[in-house]
């Protein structure tokens, strides 16, 4: 087996003050799996534009123009999410959740018929605690 090194020390990362660093169970746990490629892309954009507690505004037209994507892709990836269970949505509110160990082997959750106002999402949050 060989060893590891850093290579580059100067450049050694850090976590950084904002939240921006994708959880490693997100392939460990096979989350990755469950999602299409433009799913992904949309799952790292938010991860890396959300703030600390994951959350972010971002239109769909704004986010195919950052990920390259046809603007019809955007709502298909991100009912994949929502189906996955790694994020929660409200127009035009995201909210990148945890990946808790509880939800390892789950079946897919589908997204619900109409967006929750983010009072429901944080009542639901709550109950499940």
């Amino acid at each position: 087996m060989p060893v590891k090194r850093v290579l580059c020390p100067e450049r050694l990362r850090r976590v950084p003050a904002q939240f921006s660093w994708v959880d490693h169970r997100l392939v460990r746990d096979k989350h990755i799996r469950r999602c299409s490629s433009p799913a992904l892309a949309l799952y790292l954009f938010l991860v890396t534009v959300g703030d600390a507690e994951g959350l972010s505004y971002y239109g769909d037209s704004s986010i195919a123009g950052w990920l390259s994507l046809d603007p019809s892709v955007v709502p298909q990836a991100r009912r994949e999410l929502l189906s996955a269970g790694l994020i929660a949505y409200a127009r035009p509110l995201y909210q990148v959740l945890a990946l808790d160990p509880q939800c390892v082997g789950l079946p897919a959750r589908t997204p619900p018929a109409a967006p929750l106002a983010l009072g429901e999402i944080l009542a639901q949050m709550q109950e499940a605690r």
